[in-house]
């Protein structure tokens, strides 16, 4: 096993927490702004935004932006 999987099955767990995490404070901050929040709507607007923003660093690691980093 590489030593990048080894470090992967130590931290796993904490990146989806931190995930998580993200996506509970957003789901807050709408309830909070938005008196009459639909929360399916907004869990999904979320959860788009969070895939976009995947989207695009798998794009800049493909590109090498994060060699040496």
């Amino acid at each position: 096993m590489r030593p990048e999987e080894k470090e992967i099955e130590a931290i796993q767990g904490e990146i989806v927490k931190e995930l998580r995490a993200i996506f509970k404070a957003n789901m807050k901050i709408f309830n909070w702004d938005i008196p009459e929040n639909d929360d399916d709507a907004s869990a999904q607007l979320i959860l788009d935004t969070m895939q976009k923003a995947l989207d695009e660093l798998k794009e800049e690691v493909k590109a090498g932006k994060y060699k040496n980093y």
